[in-house]
């Protein structure tokens, strides 16, 4: 007799950023979960990210999702911490330049705050903390984090937000790294493979 199929696991990403959709569905291409978006939920709104750390920021996101779509929910939030700017802009990274700030908006005024800052006091990492929420209460967490620095002027032409801006130590930007390579290393890889971890044994 043929054992019944497993029955597959449907996740919704609490994101509404299309770009990091694209990231976290490759991230975990490998996990055994069927993802959806909150594009995929008409109606769905993205809640206040008003917390006081990146894991406050991401169990806020994955709890609204889950709330409204009785479904588990991932989400992620992701700081950059400029050390010459006192750990800034942190857990405020997507709304530095203020609440519609665009991709070049942040940028822009990142590089003014750092404008003459020499390059060896330019050092920054980016730090993400992903969670997992269950209906049943249960919560996964999964934290990375990459050291880098911030340059003088943007380069590479890949990927989004601060990337064209955050020099790894082997010179490059994230915006000069092939996709595929970057999610190999990428601080979001790391929380991310971290949580896809526990979620094999869930």
């Amino acid at each position: 007799m043929t054992p019944p199929a497993a029955k597959a696991r449907v996740f919704v990403l609490a994101t509404f950023n299309r770009d990091k959709a694209r990231e976290l569905v490759s991230l975990l291409s490998g996990a055994g979960l069927t993802l959806e978006t909150l594009a995929d939920h008409p109606g769905a709104t993205p809640p206040a990210e008003d917390g006081a750390t990146l894991l406050d920021n991401a169990r806020i996101k994955a709890r609204a999702a889950m709330a409204f779509t009785g479904k588990p929910a991932i989400a992620d939030d992701t700081g950059l911490e400029v050390d010459e700017l006192g750990g800034a802009p942190g857990v405020h990274a997507a709304r530095f330049a203020g609440p519609a700030a665009s991709y070049a908006d942040n940028v822009a005024l990142l590089l003014a705050r750092l404008a003459g800052v020499p390059a060896g006091r330019r050092t920054a990492r980016f730090r993400t903390v992903c969670v997992a929420c269950f209906p049943d209460g249960r919560e996964l967490i999964g934290e990375g984090a990459l050291e880098g620095r911030i340059t003088s002027t943007p380069r590479g032409s890949d990927g989004f937000g601060y990337d064209p801006v955050f020099e790894l130590p082997d010179g490059r930007t994230y915006a000069e790294m092939p996709v595929a390579e970057k999610n190999a290393v990428s601080h979001r890889a790391r929380a991310v493979n971290a949580l896809a971890a526990q979620l094999g044994a869930a």
